[in-house]
């Protein structure tokens, strides 16, 4: 077959009337130039290409060529040897590969009596011995013109030339992907689409005009190798043994018909139809032919243990036209747990046509659960997960179990969770029950019964990764309330590691790297958690519904930092709104808001993340994994002197921290977010009260010790007792636990309570030190400045007294703490503000924060 519709010339093979028609390679183009310019010239050429390459084409130009010269021109061996004089006329012999043996041997006499025009097209296959050896005698003159697949820059210009206009290079590209570049398929699509309109091959349709063209082509294929071009378009693979299976012939019959369509191109490299020529074959062959061999071809995979997710995809959305069909059902089922991971929308399509087409709803309920909930539809995924649950003879229970107590942890039930994974571990179960359920329990505060469980714990079977990482866990988790921090948090690291291989298939409560890191930054060791929410991410353990919970967890390093640029801009890659994640993410996300909103001093933020986070509050137990949040909240509770709705879920927590006898670890960020909450409101008494709590802890490591010590500075603060050396020193203490933003907070709050102007700007400078900025010029007072702020450029625009204002209102201080500690009154203080945002053209307060922050460096 040679696609004559699309090479066959018209009657002016130069006309553009038939675009798809002009398509030539350019490695036909220097044969054709070479006659043109001397058509005397005695010539013999092998012209060789898969059908569709052009051969036709060329050889009906060369014909042209000749004739316009006077030269008479033959297209059969016989009407050559009838020719009185062989050399005076030329010989274009189109599909030598068909021609007999026989007829291949008379030629060559002929080509060895003297000079010839001679030009042979043939396909690679196939190739008789007397062609092979015409071939091998023409080489020896001039190499064998292959044409092979168009490029895009040769499409490219194709394009151009029949509309006048380029084409965008994607555009280009999938013209060539969709045609395989081969010139006859070309002209059809071509005909067929508007390159710009191009769509993914799966959704092109083609013309009946171009379809009724291209099955006239296909007619001239041999019956068998019909047959195995509808096999392969429907997903049949090329291996002979499986592909004479599904066409119940012998695999040695297959290899010819295979051979017969890579000639005919209408194979790629990989054997596998064009996208054109699959979206035709599809197209012409009748639905219960296409069913027929898909069934085949669904079988021997299912027999295999092969892949079938590709051969079932078609299928999807025609389940009114699909028979109920246990080979079918099956199909489905093995295609949804085979593209779980990789796309749990595309794996709840599958069981549900599962469904439809035979299987008991029940033998994929739990895998659709998990699946559903992989995709963030958690009150659907429960809900199907608690029917499998009750119903003792369906299949999978043990899946079911974990997907209902991890949707049960999400949706802020650890209590719930905790009790289902206890009552599997003693009815269903499975590896990891004892572990998650001991993680609810310490969670939530049951600590005794969390120690029974580990005393009394299960033989789980072989030590698998995921056994091996639950008992870690869970006993690192009960040493972080019971134990040493340390030890804690190396079990923990080593739980995550374990997990690791397991990646997306981890389904838990919460991961290992989730607790690792959550316990890593209680204790200030901040590069721990980065390290293992790394790797968890890399991995990506515990797929789609641990990937949020993670990117937010690594929030909170830079934000306890004081680098509020970093935080601010992985929380906005994670989240675009809060409201839609569970409500376990959904308290850290609003937290981590409120923290970066309360740093950067932009109280619109606060008051937007404080709103949201009354809902979120209430929705959450105050366990263990809130109290991070819960600390962050009451800072802006008390900086919006907003707060009561809070205190429930505060006095929650310290009651859940007592049950533990004040375990540091837990403990110590939330005492000190108190003390700064209780500082804020220049509540002395309660800020005593929170120092006295942090003095408890303070045996319990390095990040505890330097919390207390940092506590009873600020208490002397409050008192109006400022030691520079102290302060230095214990500001150097919270930067070297990772507090980068609290040290510098200290001795920033130090220098505005200050009455030495000396002590002031010496501690301002070292504020900025610790944020690793570079100390700016120091002038004395006597030359007009302040002593502090740029020598020049826009700092200029502030006078002395200004830069002072602007200093002491970005430490937070009001009008009336302004004027008390410049000795001048409120209203002079409000004017010299007046005065700043003119100076500097901003309209609002928050305007006039941001710019002084990058004015002064803050």
């Amino acid at each position: 077959m040679n696609h004559p519709s699309a090479t066959r010339p018209a009657p002016d093979a130069g006309s553009a009337h038939h675009p798809w028609e002009v398509v030539q390679p350019r490695a036909a183009e220097g044969l054709r130039e070479e006659i043109a310019a001397n058509p005397s010239k005695p010539v013999t050429a092998v012209v060789r290409g898969v059908g569709g390459s052009g051969k036709t084409m060329l050889l009906a130009r060369l014909a042209r060529i000749y004739r316009d010269a006077g030269v008479a021109v033959h297209d059969s061996v016989e009407a050559a040897l009838a020719e009185p004089d062989p050399g005076s006329a030329a010989l274009l012999l189109d599909d030598a590969q068909l021609l007999r043996e026989s007829t291949l041997r008379e030629l060559l006499p002929l080509v060895s009596a003297g000079p010839v025009r001679v030009v042979l097209a043939c396909r690679p296959w196939p190739c008789p011995e007397p062609l092979s050896e015409l071939i091998s005698r023409f080489g020896r003159n001039r190499p064998v013109v292959n044409l092979g697949e168009l490029s895009s820059g040769e499409i490219g210009e194709q394009l151009r030339r029949m509309s006048g206009a380029s084409h965008e290079p994607e555009t280009v590209e999938r013209i060539r992907a969709f045609s395989g570049g081969i010139p006859a398929l070309l002209g059809h699509t071509l005909e067929a689409c508007d390159p710009r309109e191009l769509a993914e091959p799966e959704e092109v349709r083609l013309s009946r005009l171009v379809l009724d063209r291209f099955g006239e082509e296909l007619g001239a294929l041999d019956e068998l190798a019909r047959r195995c071009l509808t096999a392969l378009s429907v997903g049949g693979t090329t291996h002979p043994v499986l592909l004479g299976t599904v066409l119940g012939v012998e695999s040695t019959d297959v290899a010819p018909a295979l051979e017969e369509l890579r000639a005919a191109g209408l194979l790629d490299e990989l054997d596998a139809p064009h996208p054109f020529v699959r979206n035709a074959v599809l197209a012409l062959t009748s639905w219960e032919k296409r069913l027929a061999v898909l069934r085949v071809l669904v079988r021997n995979q299912l027999d295999r243990a092969g892949s079938v997710a590709r051969l079932m995809c078609p299928l999807l959305g025609t389940d009114s036209a699909l028979p109920t069909d246990p080979v079918l059902a099956s199909g489905f089922e093995a295609a949804g747990r085979e593209v779980l991971f990789d796309s749990p929308e595309l794996a709840v399509r599958m069981f549900d046509s599962a469904v439809a087409t035979g299987s008991p709803a029940v033998s994929v309920a739990a895998r659709r659960a998990r699946a559903v909930a992989m995709r963030g539809e958690l009150d659907e995924a429960v809900r199907t997960a608690d029917r499998v649950i009750v119903d003792e003879s369906a299949p999978e229970r043990d899946l079911a179990i974990r997907v209902s107590a991890t949707v049960l942890a999400h949706r802020g039930l650890p209590e719930r969770s905790a009790e289902l994974c206890r009552w599997s571990a003693r009815h269903v179960p499975w590896a990891g029950d004892t572990a998650f359920a001991v993680l609810g329990l310490v969670d939530t505060g049951r600590i005794a019964e969390a120690g029974e469980l580990l005393r009394d714990w299960p033989d789980a079977g072989p030590p698998t990764s995921i056994s091996g990482a639950g008992e870690q866990l869970a006993r690192g988790f009960y040493d972080s309330v019971t134990g040493s921090s340390p030890d804690a948090l190396s079990t923990l690291v080593r739980s995550a590691s374990l997990a690791e291989p397991v990646g997306a298939e981890l389904l838990a409560p919460d991961t290992p790297a989730a607790v690792a890191a959550t316990v890593a930054t209680h204790c200030g060791e901040f590069d721990v958690a980065d390290s293992v929410l790394d790797r968890a991410l890399a991995a990506d353990a515990g797929g789609p519904l641990a990937r949020v919970r993670h990117r937010l967890l690594a929030v909170w390093p830079p934000l306890l930092k004081g680098d509020t640029t970093t935080a601010r801009r992985e929380l906005d890659r994670v989240v675009d709104d809060p409201a839609v994640l569970p409500v376990k993410d959904r308290l850290v996300a609003i937290a981590l808001e409120a923290g970066i909103a309360s740093r950067d001093n932009d109280m619109s933020a606060l008051e937007r993340a404080v709103f949201r986070a009354r809902k979120a509050v209430a929705e959450h137990p105050a366990d263990l994994f809130a109290l991070l949040p819960l600390s962050e909240l009451a800072v802006a509770g008390a900086r919006l002197r907003d707060r009561d709705w809070l205190l429930p879920q505060l006095r929650e927590a310290h009651e859940l921290l007592n049950k533990f006898d004040e375990p540091a670890l837990w403990a110590a960020p939330l005492y000190w977010r108190e003390l700064q909450a209780a500082i804020v409101l220049d509540d002395r008494e309660r800020a005593a009260e929170h120092a006295a709590a942090l003095a408890r802890v303070s045996g319990g490591g390095q990040f505890a010790t330097a919390l207390s010590e940092a506590a009873e500075v600020w208490l002397r603060l409050l008192d109006g007792d400022v030691d520079e050396e102290l302060v230095r020193k214990t500001a150097r203490g919270l930067c070297g636990v990772g507090l980068v933003w609290d040290g510098a907070g200290l001795a920033g709050q130090a220098a505005l309570r200050t009455k030495d102007r000396g002590t002031m700007l010496a501690l301002l400078e070292c504020a900025r030190s610790l944020q690793g900025k570079s100390p700016r010029p120091y002038r004395h007072p006597a030359d007009g400045t302040s002593g502090v702020g740029p020598s020049g450029g826009e700092g200029e625009l502030l006078s002395g007294r200004e830069r002072e204002v602007a200093e002491l209102v970005l430490g937070g201080m009001t009008y009336k703490q302004v004027g008390q500690r410049l000795f001048i009154s409120a209203k002079t203080v409000e004017h010299h503000v007046g005065r700043i945002k003119q100076r500097l053209d901003c309209s609002t307060r928050e305007e006039l924060l941001a710019r002084l922050r990058s004015l002064l460096g803050r």
